[in-house]
C-alpha cells in the first residue's frame, strides 16, 4: 500500500485550525467575564476570526482538489463533512464573511467564499458563496472591503440593510493577506449596533419632542398662575374659570407625557419580534366594550363584524395590539359626527395586497407601512368613520409625530398628535402593515393588518 502524499495546504491548515480554535475558545470564555476589557475584545476578535476563517478556506480548497482527483463513484459515496471550526464560525451571532479578489478594477471579481449562518440570514443568501456586490450594495461598505483587500489596512463603515425594520451594523473589514493562488483575502464582520443607536435616537427624540410640545401648556399654566396671584385673586368667577382651564392643560400634559413614553418604549424594541398569540376578535370586542360609554355620549353607533372566536389569531403582543385597536377606534370617535356609525371589521387569510385593496373607487388611498414579507397571510383590522375625510395631500404625513390636519376639529377630547405614530410603530414591530383610504367629506378607513401564525409542518 503506497503512502498518502503530503498536501502542503492541508499541512498548513491543521496548525492554524488548532491555534485559531484555541484562540477563539479562549476569547469566548474571556468575553463572558464582565471584567474583560471591551476594547481588547474589539482588537483581538478579528485576529482570531482571521486564523480560523483562513484555515477553513485552505481546508475548503484542499477538499475541492481532493474531490477533483477522485472518481465520480467515490465522490458520490463520500458525504461532505464540515471542518471542525467551520461549525464554530457558523454559530457566532455576528455575521462573518470571507471575501477574495484578484484585481482592483474587476468589481465582479470580489467574491464571498465563506459565510456563517448569521450572514446568510441577514443578507438572504441561499448559499455560502456568491458575488459581493450582489449581497451588499452599500458603497461605503464596499470601499471599506477594498481598503482591506488592496490597501492592506483595516477599515470600517456603517451598514443599513434597509427594510421596514431599520437596523444598523458596524462593518469591520480586516486584511488577511493572500492565498497560494494569488487571491487577496479580507474578513468582513457586521456588528449589530441597532439597540445602541436606537436608544440614543429615542432619547434625543424624546427630549426634543417633550421640550417642544410641553412649552405651550406650561406657558399657559404659568400665565394663569400669575393672573390668579394678581387681580383675579378675589374674583371667584374668574378663579373658577381659570382653574378649569389649568386643569385641562395639565391633563393634556399628562396625556402627552404618557404618549411620548409609550412611543419611546415601542421604538426601543421595534426590531424585536413579539412572541405570543392574540385573538383579534376578543381584543377588538374588549376595546368596543370599553369605549361603548364614550360612543353613547357622542351619539355614535358601533357596527362590528369580528368573526368567530379563535378564527382571527395573529402573532403578537396582546397589550400592544389592544393599543392599536383602541387608538384607531378612539381616533374614529373623535372625528365622527353625532348620529353616525363607526364600523369595525376583521378579515383573515389575506395577502398584503388584498388587505389594502381599495373598497371605494373614488377614495384616495395610501400605504403608510408595507411589510417586508409580502408572501405571508394576514388578519386585517378595518375601522371606518363617517367624518369629514382627508385630502389626498394629507395622507402621507398622517403617521408623523404631532401632525394634525388643519381645519379639522376633534371635539372636546383633543389628542396629542402621537396616536397614529404609535400605531405605525407597533404594527411595524409586529411585521404588519398600515394603510388609509379616505374620501374628502365622506369619511376615512384605516386598515392595520397583522401576520397570522404559520401553519404547522406535517
Amino acid at each position: 500500500m503506497s503512502p498518502i502524499p503530503s498536501d502542503p495546504q492541508r499541512d498548513l491548515a491543521n496548525p492554524i485550525l488548532w491555534v485559531g480554535g484555541l484562540g477563539l475558545a479562549a476569547l469566548l470564555a474571556l468575553s463572558a467575564m464582565s471584567r474583560f476589557n471591551d476594547g481588547l475584545i474589539d482588537y483581538l476578535l478579528p485576529l482570531f476570526f482571521a486564523g480560523a476563517v483562513v484555515a477553513i478556506y485552505v481546508r475548503t480548497v484542499a477538499r475541492v482538489k481532493d474531490s477533483q482527483a477522485t472518481s465520480p463513484t467515490a465522490r458520490s459515496s463520500t458525504p461532505r463533512t464540515q471542518a471542525p471550526y467551520e461549525s464554530l464560525i457558523d454559530a457566532l451571532p455576528d455575521p462573518v464573511l470571507l471575501i477574495s479578489a484578484l484585481e482592483p478594477d474587476d468589481l465582479t471579481g470580489r467574491r464571498i467564499v465563506l459565510t456563517n449562518q448569521a450572514a446568510r440570514d441577514l443578507l438572504r443568501m441561499p448559499t455560502s458563496t456568491g458575488l459581493l456586490v450582489t449581497a451588499i450594495r452599500d458603497p461605503e461598505v464596499l470601499e471599506a472591503v477594498d481598503e482591506a483587500l488592496f490597501g492592506s489596512v483595516p477599515s470600517s463603515a456603517l451598514y443599513e440593510p434597509g427594510g421596514a425594520q431599520a437596523r444598523v451594523f458596524q462593518a469591520l473589514s480586516k486584511p488577511l493577506g493572500m492565498t497560494p493562488e494569488g487571491a487577496r483575502l479580507a474578513l468582513l464582520v457586521l456588528r449589530d449596533e441597532t439597540d445602541v443607536r436606537r436608544a440614543e435616537r429615542t432619547r434625543a427624540d424624546f427630549l426634543a419632542n417633550a421640550s417642544h410640545e410641553l412649552r405651550t401648556p406650561l406657558a399657559s399654566l404659568t400665565g394663569f398662575i400669575e393672573t390668579l396671584r394678581g387681580h383675579a385673586k378675589s374674583d371667584e368667577v374668574a378663579r373658577a374659570r381659570f382653574l378649569s382651564i389649568m386643569q385641562v392643560q395639565a391633563e393634556r400634559m399628562a396625556r402627552l407625557i404618557d404618549d411620548l413614553l409609550s412611543l419611546s418604549r415601542i421604538e426601543l424594541n421595534e426590531h424585536i419580534v413579539p412572541h405570543g398569540e392574540v385573538d383579534m376578535s376578543l381584543a377588538a370586542a374588549d376595546v368596543l366594550d370599553a369605549l361603548g360609554p364614550l360612543a353613547q355620549e357622542r351619539k355614535v353607533v358601533f357596527y362590528s363584524q369580528l368573526g368567530a372566536r379563535g378564527a382571527m389569531l395573529v402573532d403578537g403582543d396582546r397589550d400592544q395590539i389592544v393599543q392599536v385597536i383602541q387608538n384607531l377606534v378612539d381616533n374614529a370617535l373623535k372625528y365622527a359626527p353625532p348620529e353616525s356609525v363607526v364600523e369595525v371589521s376583521l378579515e383573515g387569510g389575506l395577502r398584503a395586497d388584498q388587505a389594502i385593496a381599495s373598497r371605494r373607487t373614488e377614495a384616495a388611498r395610501m400605504s403608510l407601512l408595507t411589510p417586508d414579507h409580502a408572501g405571508d397571510r394576514y388578519v386585517a383590522l378595518r375601522i371606518s368613520d363617517q367624518g369629514l375625510g382627508l385630502r389626498r395631500e394629507n395622507l402621507p404625513r398622517l403617521a408623523e409625530r404631532f401632525y394634525r390636519v388643519e381645519g379639522q376639529k376633534s371635539g372636546e377630547r383633543a389628542g396629542t398628535g402621537l396616536g397614529l405614530a404609535i400605531v405605525k410603530h407597533i404594527v411595524n414591530r409586529h411585521r404588519g402593515g398600515l394603510a388609509v383610504e379616505s374620501v374628502e367629506g365622506d369619511g376615512s378607513t384605516f386598515t392595520a393588518y397583522f401576520p397570522q401564525p404559520a401553519p404547522p409542518v406535517l
